[in-house]
């Protein structure tokens, strides 16, 4: 019997979209704590301003992984949309999220460019992996199973570990992009984009062990996915 995405359907997909969230939060905070011990001391002049961005990007990439899911879930198992119809709706909606974003934060003292044509195959790729990971966890997922469950039924342990990892890894691109424009102390504007690499590799060296403790967490049925450490 195909599912039809009532209230109790979209209550799972609103689910996994918080456990989303967390995860994502945690992997920011993990990457700026190992920021700040990793970066030599003449660029910590630069800490403030990255770690503004961290905080003000985690937010609303959660907003735009959650509109990626929950559009996911309503399809989970019944008929889904040709990929080719899918991707520009969702790629349209991250960019309004981006764009309430730069308004907002307009009247921080940090000024942010978003590169889009940089940008979007990374993100695509993003999308379609986040949005295939929620299809598969709801349509495993009964009426009356909880949804560790439903993520332990769609993925083994050392799948759950490499798909976070790619996940991370590509947010961590995108992030990438966003930092190489920040606006950082003039004598510190020629390291730009050193810095901008020293975050992508520093994220990129926590998104391995964070993802190889979630998937254990989640494969043993803990009631805890993730802790901010």
């Amino acid at each position: 019997m195909v599912r039809t995405p009532d209230a109790g359907n979209m209550k799972g997909a609103r689910a996994l979209a918080r456990l989303n969230g967390r995860m994502l939060r945690v992997f920011s905070q993990r990457t700026a704590g190992t920021l700040r011990a990793a970066l030599p001391l003449p660029l910590r002049m630069a800490l403030p301003q990255l770690e503004s961005v961290l905080a003000l990007n985690v937010g609303k990439e959660v907003q735009k992984d959650t509109l990626v899911i929950l559009h996911a879930c309503e399809h989970a198992a019944g008929h889904s949309p040709h990929w080719n119809h899918v991707l520009p709706q969702l790629l349209k909606r991250a960019r309004e999220v981006d764009e309430a974003f730069l308004s907002r934060v307009g009247a921080f003292p940090v000024g942010i460019v978003i590169r889009y044509e940089e940008l979007a195959p990374v993100r695509s790729q993003r999308i379609r992996l986040l949005y295939d990971a929620a299809r598969k966890i709801r349509a495993a997922q009964d009426l009356d199973s909880r949804m560790r469950a439903a993520i332990q039924a769609a993925f083994s342990q050392d799948e759950i570990a490499e798909l976070l990892y790619h996940l991370f890894a590509l947010y961590a691109e995108e992030t990438r992009s966003v930092s190489r424009s920040v606006r950082l102390p003039l004598m510190l504007i020629p390291l730009r984009e050193f810095i901008a690499q020293e975050l992508f590799k520093i994220m990129l060296r926590v998104a391995g062990p964070l993802s190889l403790e979630i998937a254990t967490v989640a494969s043993r049925g803990s009631r805890t996915p993730v802790a901010p450490g």
